[in-house]
C-alpha cells in the first residue's frame, strides 16, 4: 500500500483539471451532511459546474452514509461510475469504500488508528491524516469533537484538490452568520486539516480551478424547487401525510408561504396546511378543496399513491382537479425508502380501480420540477382531472446545479372552463357533465357562488345531466368523454425534449426523467466510439404526436429507465404506435442515482456487431 502522494508511484500520470469524483464514506448521525454540503458549493463558487449525490441510509443513525461530489466543466450532472477521490471515514465501510477507488485515484482515511495491512491495495495513492488526533486536542465537547472532524477532512481536500480557502471562509461566514461564535471554530478544524496535508503531502493530480460557468445557476432541491412552483402556480392549501422522500417538499411550501403569504397588513395567513392522518385523508382533503375552489395539492411516494388510489378515481370520475406529487423511491412495499427508482410509472399512469388513465409529467431536474409544479396546476384545472408530477429521491433531496428560474409576471393562472355568477346568469340550465364545445370538457362551477351552478358531485353512475344513472349507455356515453378528453390532452401537455445525431442514424433512444443527464452523456461518450444515437425525452403522458413521429423514425430504440419491468417501454407499447419487438429495455433498478458508464455499456455492448 503506497501512503504517499506520488502520483508517479501509483501509475498516475494525467492531472485531472475540473473532472473528477469526490466520494465520502461516513456514519449516518454524525452531523457530515453540512461539512459535504460546504464542500461543494465551495466548488460551485469557484465557478466550475459541480453536483452533489447523498447516499444515505433509513435509519436515522449509525448505518454508512456516503456522499458524491461530480467536478465537471462540461456540465454534466449524471453518477460517472469512477471515484477519484475517497475519503473514507467509516471503519464499518471501510474495505467497500476501498474497492470503489478507481485504479490510480486516491483513498484518504483517519490515520488516527493506523492500518497498514488492512485491505491493501498496490494501484492507488493511500493518504493518512490523524483527524480525530487533531480535533481532539483542539476540542473539548465529544459532540463538537465529531463536527469539527468532518471539518478538518474538507480542509485536507481543500488542500490535496487546490480548493481556495477564501472561498470556504466565505462560505462559513454566510452558514454562520446567525451565531458568529461557530466561525472560528469551524475555520480553525479545516485549517488542522489544510495546513497537515501542506506540511506532510504533494497535491494531487485533481485539481480545481477557478471557471465562470456558475454565474447564472443555482444550486436547489428539486422538492424545494417544485414547493415553490406550488406557491407560483397560486396554490392556497397542501395537505398530507409525511414520508420520505417527500416531506421536504411541504416543508419548502410553508417555508415559501410564510415569506410570500402572510397579509402584510393584517398578518394572517393566505394558505392552508395540513398534516393528516394518514395519506387516503390528504387525498380527500385536496380532492375537497379544489372541488371548492382551492388549488390544492398532496406530496407523497409510491405508498401513499397506492393507499390514495380510491380517492384518485373519484376526482378522475367526478372530475375535480388536484395535484399530486409522486416523489418515488425504491419498492415494493416499503422497499429502501432512501433509495430512488422509477417504479411509479405504471401506477401514476393508471391510479385506482376502473378504467382510469391519467395526466403525467416527468421532471428531468429541479428547474423541471419548478416549472412543471406551475403547469400541472394549470393542467388540472384546463382538463378537470388530477394531474400527477413524478419526481424521484435523486432529483428530490439531492442539490442540483440549475439556471436560475425564470418567471413572467404577467402570467395568469388558466383555472379552465368555469362559470362565475355572473356567467350563470345568462345560462338557462347548467349540466355539469354536458360537452358544450365538443371537445370532451365540460363546464363546472364553483360552490356558492350562483344557485343555478349547484349540482351533486357523486363518484357513482351519473349522465351527462349529472343526474345519478346505471343506464348502460348513458354510463358509457360519461366514461368515454372522459377517455376523449385525456386523448385530446396529448398535444397540450410539455413537448418531449429531442436531440438529433451528428450523423443520420435509424437507432433512438428514450428515457425519461432524472435518467436525462446520464443518457446524453453516455450518448456523447458512445458518439466517440462511432455509436450514434438520436434521443428523445418524453415530458408528459399521454404522449405527444412527436413520440409517435420519432418512434417512426427509428428501427431500434433503446428504453432507458430505472425500475425492473420496463413500465416507460410497457406504456409506450400500450399508449403509442410502438412494436415490442421495436423497444429494447435498459434497465437499471438498483436504487443509485443513474450511472452513464453503466447505460452506455449496456447500450454498446447490444449494438456489437451491427450497423447503424
Amino acid at each position: 500500500m503506497n501512503v504517499q502522494t506520488n502520483p508517479q508511484s501509483a501509475g498516475v500520470t494525467e492531472v485531472k483539471v475540473n473532472d473528477f469524483v469526490i466520494k465520502i464514506g461516513n456514519v449516518n448521525g454524525t452531523g457530515s451532511a453540512s461539512a459535504n454540503g460546504l464542500l461543494m458549493k465551495s466548488i460551485f463558487r469557484m465557478g466550475v459546474p459541480v453536483v452533489g449525490k447523498n447516499l444515505f441510509p433509513s435509519n436515522i443513525q449509525g448505518l454508512p452514509t456516503w456522499y458524491e461530489i461530480r467536478v465537471s466543466k462540461d456540465g454534466w450532472t449524471a453518477r460517472k461510475g469512477d471515484v477519484d477521490l475517497m475519503v473514507a471515514m467509516n471503519l464499518e465501510s471501510y474495505e467497500q469504500d476501498l474497492k470503489s477507488v478507481s485504479p490510480g485515484g486516491t483513498l484518504l482515511y483517519d490515520s488516527t488508528w493506523p492500518r497498514p495491512k488492512l485491505h491493501g491495495r498496490e494501484d492507488i495513492t493511500v493518504i493518512g491524516v490523524p483527524l480525530a488526533r487533531m480535533t481532539n486536542s483542539e476540542f473539548a465537547n465529544a459532540r463538537t469533537r465529531v463536527l469539527m472532524k468532518n471539518m478538518a477532512y474538507v480542509g485536507a481536500v481543500a488542500a490535496l484538490t487546490g480548493i481556495d480557502m477564501d472561498v470556504i471562509r466565505s462560505l462559513v461566514e454566510d452558514t454562520f452568520k446567525a451565531k458568529p461564535k461557530l466561525i472560528e471554530p469551524n475555520m480553525k478544524a479545516l485549517m488542522l486539516g489544510f495546513d497537515y496535508i501542506r506540511e506532510h503531502y504533494e497535491a494531487l493530480p485533481l485539481r480545481v480551478e477557478p471557471m465562470d460557468e456558475t454565474r447564472d445557476c443555482i444550486l436547489i432541491e428539486g422538492n424545494d424547487a417544485a414547493s415553490l412552483g406550488c406557491v407560483y402556480a397560486g396554490a392556497t392549501f397542501g395537505a398530507w401525510y409525511p414520508i420520505t422522500p417527500s416531506t421536504s417538499l411541504m416543508d419548502g411550501f410553508k417555508k415559501h408561504c410564510q415569506n410570500l403569504r402572510v397579509d402584510k397588513e393584517t398578518g394572517k395567513n393566505n394558505y392552508c396546511i395540513i398534516q393528516a392522518e394518514d395519506e387516503l385523508a390528504a387525498a380527500g382533503m385536496i380532492i375537497g378543496a379544489s372541488w371548492n375552489g382551492a388549488r390544492a395539492f398532496t406530496p407523497t411516494s409510491g405508498p401513499g399513491i397506492s393507499l390514495m388510489s380510491e380517492f384518485i378515481g373519484f376526482a378522475y370520475y367526478a372530475e375535480v382537479p388536484a395535484v399530486f406529487f409522486d416523489i418515488q423511491r425504491v419498492g415494493p412495499s416499503t422497499g429502501m425508502p432512501t433509495r430512488t427508482q422509477q417504479g411509479d410509472i405504471l401506477l401514476a399512469a393508471y391510479a385506482s380501480h376502473g378504467d382510469t388513465k391519467h395526466i403525467v409529467l416527468f421532471p428531468a431536474d429541479p428547474k423541471e420540477c419548478f416549472e412543471l409544479s406551475v403547469d400541472a396546476f394549470d393542467i388540472a384545472d384546463r382538463f378537470q382531472t388530477p394531474v400527477f408530477v413524478l419526481s424521484d429521491l435523486d432529483i428530490g433531496m439531492n442539490e442540483w446545479m440549475v439556471p436560475r428560474f425564470d418567471w413572467d409576471d404577467a402570467r395568469q393562472p388558466d383555472r379552465g372552463k368555469v362559470l362565475h355568477a355572473a356567467d350563470l346568469e345568462n345560462v338557462e340550465k347548467f349540466y355539469r357533465y354536458l360537452d358544450v364545445d365538443g371537445d370532451g370538457i365540460p363546464y363546472r362551477t364553483i360552490p356558492g357562488e350562483h344557485p343555478k351552478g349547484a349540482y351533486f358531485t357523486r363518484g357513482s353512475g351519473h349522465n351527462k345531466f349529472g343526474g345519478y344513472t346505471e343506464d348502460s349507455v348513458a354510463y358509457q356515453e360519461v366514461l368515454d368523454r372522459i377517455l376523449r378528453k385525456w386523448q385530446n390532452a396529448a398535444d397540450q401537455l410539455p413537448r418531449p425534449v429531442i436531440q438529433t445525431a451528428a450523423k443520420p442514424t435509424r437507432r433512438g433512444i428514450i428515457t425519461v426523467g432524472g435518467c436525462d443527464g446520464a443518457v446524453r452523456e453516455a450518448i456523447a461518450q458512445m458518439a466517440e466510439n462511432g455509436l450514434d444515437f438520436d434521443y428523445l425525452r418524453v415530458k408528459a403522458f399521454p404522449f405527444h404526436s412527436d413520440v409517435d413521429a420519432f418512434l417512426a423514425e427509428h428501427d431500434t430504440v433503446f428504453v432507458v429507465e430505472q425500475n425492473r419491468d420496463a413500465q416507460l417501454r410497457q406504456l409506450l407499447i400500450n399508449e403509442s404506435t410502438a412494436e415490442k419487438k421495436q423497444l429494447i429495455p435498459i434497465l437499471d433498478y438498483s436504487g443509485m442515482p443513474a450511472d452513464t458508464g453503466l447505460i452506455a455499456r449496456m447500450i454498446s455492448e447490444h449494438c456489437e456487431g451491427q450497423t447503424q
